[in-house]
């Protein structure tokens, strides 16, 4: 437990300074930054290789945060979220308070509310959504595991959590929905 405190509190302060940490998540390995922070995101941009048209994904801790980052929720959505087993990310209409170049053309952002223990703890603890993007190259394929991560994408981070690098089981991303008048578009 010393570890997992010791790694968040090291987190919280990279990101406070605008840096780009290396992080488990509930699904697989993420590069993360403060999401309202338009040079953090930029980082993450460089490092991925990725063009910033492409939008990232943003963690909350719950429902309360999703309505205060994005206009005119359907709240028929968060019952069906309540439903589903595997981690689901969902693409709203409105982004608001995001960095500029976080949210993608139309001003749409997609948020995945976390139930992962160390990454709730990292957001509560920071007090903003954080970035969530696959630690990979743009194009490349996802890291199942910690072990899986390339050597490149591990020294470009200004931190690399320790908690769960040990894990080895094998993770894959979220699934990506598109919530319209009370019915799902399956993106991912």
């Amino acid at each position: 437990m010393q570890a997992f405190e010791q790694d968040i509190k090291q987190c919280v302060s990279v990101l406070e300074q605008g840096g780009v940490i290396l992080y488990p998540t509930d699904t697989v390995w993420g590069l993360g930054c403060d999401a309202t922070n338009a040079e953090a995101v930029a980082k993450i941009y460089a490092i991925k290789k990725r063009s910033d048209s492409k939008a990232m994904i943003v963690l909350v801790t719950g429902e309360r945060d999703v309505m205060q980052y994005t206009a005119a929720v359907d709240l028929s959505l968060f019952d069906y979220l309540g439903t589903t087993e595997r981690p689901t990310t969902v693409i709203y209409e409105h982004g608001i308070g995001f960095a500029e170049n976080l949210t993608a053309e139309d001003g749409s952002i997609a948020i995945r509310i976390c139930g992962d223990e160390f990454c709730r703890a990292l957001i509560k603890r920071f007090g903003k959504p954080i970035v969530s993007t696959s630690a990979n190259v743009s194009g490349e394929a996802t890291p199942a595991h910690f072990n899986a991560i390339s050597d490149t994408i591990k020294k470009q981070a200004d931190f690399v959590a320790a908690h769960r690098r040990d894990d080895q089981t094998p993770h894959q991303p979220s699934s990506i929905i598109r919530w319209k008048d009370g019915k799902i578009a399956v993106i991912r």
